[in-house]
């Protein structure tokens, strides 16, 4: 019997209450899965770990993160105080740096803390979609990896940072940031113009960067031309010299604006102005170009792969749930054969990309978890093929993930139906905003097609083609290494970068067209070699057997 019009007892509880107790680890079997055959025999004690970490993550955080969230919680910057002080104060909610803070009190970067136990957690930490803090996390990583890469050249205040950002202080743990992009470009770091003049064993800073994250952190990696110089270094300077902080006197410098950005909305991102800020260089002042992009702007992209893998899981997973849940002429909606194959396509892409960025992480382990600033270095011929391997595998799982992500996440939230536009009924909205901006940071789709193809074409020169897929595909078989081969000694030697004639386009496309099955065909070797597991633990599905 139909019930009069304002008595509807519609609840969409069912669905919230599976929701609310998914724990992001233990209730995820691919994902112990994955790391299970990737880690190996140090698998069970990162469990462990992992099972004590993660309801931290799924639950309190969680929920922290949900109501941080909201646009009118957004950062702002205070530029001047009650007495007209230059402060530059980011204004950012309290519980976002409570939460900030307990983040990174987990140290991830501690000598405690080993590879897969950074990597696992920061996959969990992606899956909340807080980039106010994952930026910074990311950011950090690179900072640390390119003091420790100079440690031993490096002087003791640098050294000091190395430690506030590893081990923490009595105040916390440091957080770093990297301010490379000027107004003239981006990914152009060789065109930099703000300008480092030589002040004894430091330098003072001059000059303008236009695209500058996590503009609140402790420390940024900054580059730029040496004064008398046409090259680029790598510098490390304190956004404030010590005991400056409380006072809020920056170190030379002042923050113009924040940017309002489509996505990552929690994170400050501002142009920033120096005028003689002290700062330290990090390796050679000539060899800032390779250093940035070989090692932090590389780690950064590792970054992007993770945090791919992560927001197609959630979104995968919730579209799911929702999919049991949601009727609609009388049956779940999971039941129709259309809903049931795009969900089924969510979920094996999901699988694939994190199955891809665990082996990607395992040669990283492999090779010491150092990254060669260069494309070639002075180890053998083997070794030189696997670092090849791991530089280029980043940055296409990059270009090639981030562009997956954005279509994935667009997908979930069509299972959704109208509710999936809507900002506070799921964290969908949200993730797919933090998705299209992730795609152009550490080098736009294009960018890195260039990149790789130059890559390619000089690594040809060392080595036969079917050796340099054979590596980077390592464990598939020759009849998928093969022509893929083939493809690739063709389209690498080509002259197509400078022109825009038909040839030239049409080889373009071609390139493209062929690193994104270079990358498919190693994203399902990863799967081939995880095995299946589902990405929802049955006891959390209401109709399992709707996937078998």
């Amino acid at each position: 019997m139909d019930l009069p019009a304002g008595h509807n007892t519609y609840s969409f509880d069912g669905f919230l209450e599976r929701l609310n107790r998914f724990d992001f680890y233990r209730d995820d079997p691919f994902f112990a899965r994955a790391l299970a055959h990737f880690v190996g025999e140090g698998f069970a004690g990162l469990d462990a770990r992992l099972k004590a970490f993660s309801p931290k993550v799924s639950f309190r955080w969680r929920a922290v993160v949900e109501r941080i969230a909201r646009p009118e919680l957004h950062p702002g910057v205070e530029h001047f105080d009650a007495h007209n002080h230059r402060t530059d104060r980011i204004m950012r909610p309290a519980e976002a740096e409570r939460l900030e803070a307990e983040i990174f009190g987990e140290g991830l970067f501690a000598e405690r803390t080993t590879p897969w136990e950074r990597l696992a957690k920061r996959y969990l930490l992606h899956q909340l979609g807080e980039f106010g803090i994952m930026c910074p996390i990311a950011c950090t990583e690179g900072l640390v990896a390119l003091i420790a890469q100079f440690k031993a050249q490096a002087q003791p205040e640098v050294l000091k940072i190395l430690e506030h950002c590893t081990e923490g202080g009595s105040e916390g743990y440091g957080i770093g940031a990297q301010f490379m992009s000027e107004i003239q470009g981006g990914s152009d770091i060789p065109a930099n113009l703000l300008e480092a003049v030589p002040e004894g064993d430091r330098y003072r800073l001059y000059g303008t960067k236009f695209f500058c994250s996590a503009v609140h952190a402790d420390y940024a990696v900054v580059t730029a031309r040496v004064r008398g110089s046409r090259k680029i270094g790598a510098f490390v300077v304190p956004a404030w010299l010590p005991g400056d902080k409380p006072r809020g006197v920056r170190n030379g410098h002042v923050i113009n604006r924040l940017k309002r950005k489509l996505g990552t909305a929690e994170l400050p991102t501002a142009e920033v102005s120096y005028s003689g800020a002290l700062a330290y260089a990090v390796g050679p002042t000539d060899q800032g170009v390779a250093n940035t992009v070989g090692i932090v702007l590389t780690l950064s992209r590792l970054a992007v792969g993770i945090a791919s893998a992560a927001a197609m899981t959630r979104a995968a997973r919730e579209a799911r749930m929702y999919s049991e849940f949601r009727q609609a002429f009388g049956k779940p909606i999971c039941h129709y054969p259309l809903v049931n194959l795009q969900v089924r396509e969510l979920v094996r892409a999901a699988q694939r990309t994190t199955a891809a960025a665990c082996k990607i992480f395992r040669l990283y382990a492999d090779l010491g978890c150092r990254l060669q600033a260069g494309l070639f270095g002075d180890e053998g011929p083997q070794m030189q093929l696997k670092r090849f391997a791991l530089r280029e595998l980043i940055l296409i799982q990059k270009l090639v993930t981030a562009h997956e992500a954005v279509d994935a996440i667009r997908k979930s939230m069509s299972i959704f139906g109208g509710h999936g536009a809507i900002e506070d009924f799921s964290s969908l909205p949200r993730l797919y905003r933090d998705a299209a901006v992730n795609e152009l940071w550490e080098g736009p789709r294009n960018v890195l097609l260039m990149q790789a193809s130059r890559d390619f074409a000089r690594m040809l020169k060392a080595a036969a083609p079917f050796d340099v897929l054979a590596t980077i595909l390592d464990g598939a078989p020759p009849e998928v290494v093969g022509p893929l081969a083939a493809e690739l000694a063709d389209l690498a030697n080509a002259a197509w970068h400078e022109g825009f004639d038909p040839r030239s386009l049409q080889r373009a496309a071609a390139w493209e067209d062929f690193v994104v099955r270079l990358f498919a065909a190693y994203q399902d070797q990863a799967l081939t070699e995880v095995g299946a597991a589902p990405i929802v633990s049955p006891a959390l599905s209401s109709l399992p057997e709707v996937w078998l």
